[in-house]
């Protein structure tokens, strides 16, 4: 008998398919069963190697040894994936089985995750694809039905190889580049460098704001109220509101405009985690793995993608979906909707994957069992469906124009004539608890008006400040991150922007992670190390419109319309144009990433600042040797950390009173008056006080 072999991005993935294919028998790292073998990898199994296992001389990090270009690539398994990995080794090996099914993650990371692990195992059996947008058990069916060969997806592939080797070759080579130039491991990446350069130019924006006061004089009639424009002193408003004080205005024109605001797309990954943020404070990262979860749990379909439509075939399923919505969720019982399915349709704006909703498994189960983060990632992804397909929202402006005393004042009205969408996002909003800063739109509602009707008004004076620009947070740094660049790009280029919606919210984590950057609330902030990284790198690096255009690049290379070859020839020469043109840097810009020392206190042999190193407390004073060691061994048989505040009480009057000392002869913990013995030679002694044991 044969096998197909199935392999998955994830365990629990491959459970799924098991189930469904009739794999059901557990074997030792892979499910068998109906002619199946289902076995897993976990996430990325085979990685490229680190730049030491090219050549030992580059376990350490040095200018001359610059640029490390890999001919040809290396790869290893890192040792706590070594198992599963000789596992899937043995199945692509295995004589039985006669073809392979590649079912890791539909997209660019899941391509490259397979390919790699089918190549290093030396495997040349004919491969499929399985390319499913859901794990629901009817998907994954129909999925399995239509199979497609992986050579359709070998552009997808070196797109993916690319992006990684672009990101291991300007991640390692300009890391290494600042780190050496500047004394201080700084991590530099192809993408979240420009990101971090548009966090710490929003920063300096923010800084160099000057706030300028300015005024507005108000004129009112009963409820009608209508306003000047700024006004710069107080003197030039105070003289208009005097002019207005009694007297007469009169409308001179009214606008009516009839207006719509059409429904909004469907979500795709990005606008997903940027409502996330702002209606829950979720990170991108948190909601990507919310909806992976609920992706895996198989109710909801692929988070992945960067498109808000749905494929022309899928108008059936939508309106049975939304028809089942309607009756489960309590904030859309009772409305009133017609769905409009087809504005959600359009194959066209669908690459490889479509936009996000529910599945049909979702409304069997609705939200039992969900954690309450799950539960509301599920709502908001339920009422964007329902929003998507609902009529437009449809309102009359009124703009009036009165004339006072010789000056121009202007009201404006609003009323809603067909609420349409917003009636169902409005109901969705009120469910919400207070965790986001949704504003609530005021609708003002002139009086009755006609032009050249006369009023009696009294006036006021509003003082204002002009808003400096906002920090940015996740929500509104996502959408600058997909729109960095767009301005350079021509009209009709593929995709826009810096890093994709599958690999934006780990970009944000490592910035994190790394120090250049802090949460503040909601707010996403350049930390100071964060500010002079970007400072002192070269623009071919931190320039978010060059690095936009390589993502461009790499989404023509999937499409088969770029040469990988031609892509990688330009990243080695940038790469090696940067090590050629950073060779070295002043001696004062060497210091910028040197942590400020802190001073524990005076040098008792020569008066200079003693300062805390990592081992050490040391005097600032190079030719005076006066040091205390962290690891003294009078304070390590009296298992006593050597802390900075024992060794300022030390430096300030000789001695420090140190409570619970072990004792070596009694097995007890004493307290005691620990006393400086300065021998003024190359050790600094301590000696217990006598009269001190307590």
């Amino acid at each position: 008998m044969s096998f197909q072999l199935v392999i998955a991005e994830k365990p629990s993935v491959a459970r799924s398919i098991a189930a469904v294919i009739g794999a059901d028998e557990k074997q030792n790292g892979y499910w068998q069963g109906s002619g199946y073998l289902v076995s897993w990898c976990i996430g990325h199994l085979v990685s490229f190697a680190e730049a030491g296992q090219y050549d030992e001389k580059y376990c350490k990090w040095r200018y001359e040894d610059l640029p490390i270009l890999p001919q040809p690539w290396q790869f290893i398994v890192p040792d706590e994936k070594k198992q599963q990995f000789e596992v899937l080794r043995a199945l692509l090996n295995r004589p039985d089985v006669d073809s392979v099914t590649a079912a890791t993650d539909a997209g660019r990371e899941g391509e490259l995750i397979f390919r790699f692990v089918y190549q290093i195992a030396g495997c040349t059996k004919p491969v499929k694809r399985l390319w499913i947008s859901s794990m629901e058990d009817a998907a994954i069916r129909e999925g399995f039905a239509n199979l497609r060969p992986d050579s359709d997806y070998d552009a997808l592939y070196q797109s993916a190889l690319c992006r990684a080797k672009a990101d291991w070759l300007v991640g390692i080579n300009a890391t290494r580049l600042f780190s050496v130039l500047y004394h201080k491991t700084l991590t530099v990446g192809r993408v979240q460098t420009p990101t971090l350069k548009m966090l710490v130019d929003r920063d300096a924006k923010i800084l160099r704001f000057q706030k300028e006061k300015y005024y507005t004089v108000g004129i009112q009639s009963g409820s009608l109220k209508a306003d000047s424009g700024r006004i710069a002193s107080m003197d030039e408003a105070n003289t208009l509101k005097s002019t207005c004080a009694g007297t007469s205005a009169i409308c001179t024109s009214i606008k009516r405009e009839r207006k719509a605001e059409q429904p909004p797309k469907l979500y795709d990954l990005t606008t997903l985690q940027r409502e996330a943020n702002r209606l829950f404070g979720f990170t991108a990262k948190q909601t990507l793995d919310y909806a992976q979860q609920l992706y895996e749990k198989k109710l909801l379909t692929y988070p992945r993608t960067d498109s808000q439509y749905l494929t022309e075939d899928m108008g059936q399923t939508a309106q049975h979906l939304v028809s089942d919505l309607l009756g489960l969720l309590p904030f859309a019982q009772g409305g009133d909707l017609t769905p409009e399915v087809g504005r959600v349709l359009n194959s066209k704006k669908v690459s490889d994957h479509h936009a996000i909703f529910p599945t049909a498994e979702f409304v069997k189960q609705g939200f039992t069992g969900l954690a309450e983060s799950e539960c509301k990632l599920m709502n908001l992804v339920c009422s964007k469906l329902l929003c998507a397909v609902a009529a437009p929202h449809e309102y009359e402006t009124v703009t009036a124009v009165f004339f006072c005393a010789g000056n121009e004042f202007t009201a404006k009205g609003k009323t809603v004539l067909v609420p349409g969408w917003k009636e169902i996002d409005q109901r969705f909003r009120s469910t919400l608890k207070a965790d986001g800063e949704e504003e609530t739109e005021t609708l003002n509602t002139l009086p009755e008006l006609t032009e050249g009707q006369s009023y009696s008004v009294v006036s006021d004076i509003s003082e204002h400040f002009t808003s400096p620009p906002k920090a940015y947070t996740e929500d509104t740094l996502l959408s600058a991150m997909e729109r960095a660049g767009a301005e350079d790009m021509p009209e009709n280029s593929e995709r826009k922007g810096l890093g994709t919606p599958a690999t934006r919210a780990a970009i944000l984590e490592k910035l994190v992670q790394m120090g250049f950057v802090q949460r503040k609330g909601k707010q996403l902030v350049p930390t100071k190390d964060g500010i002079n990284l970007a400072v002192v790198l070269p623009e071919s690096l931190t320039s978010p419109a060059l690095t936009a255009e390589w993502e461009n690049r790499l989404t023509e290379i999937a499409k088969g319309k770029a040469d990988a070859d031609e892509f990688m020839a330009e990243i080695e020469t940038q790469v090696r144009q940067l090590v050629k043109t950073y060779s070295c840097i002043s001696a004062d810009k060497q210091n910028l990433f040197q942590s400020e020392r802190v001073v524990i206190g005076k040098c008792p042999r020569c008066g200079e600042n003693i300062y805390e190193g990592k081992k050490n407390f040391y005097c600032g004073n190079r030719g005076c040797q006066f040091v205390m060691w962290k690891n003294d061994r009078f304070f390590e048989q009296r298992k006593k950390a050597f802390t900075p505040k024992i060794a300022a009480a030390l430096l300030k009057n000789g001695k420090a009173k140190i409570k619970g000392l072990y004792s070596e002869k009694t097995g007890k913990t004493y307290d005691a008056t620990v006393l400086l013995a300065d021998t003024g030679g190359k050790y600094v002694n301590y000696r217990i006080a006598t009269d001190s044991i307590m």
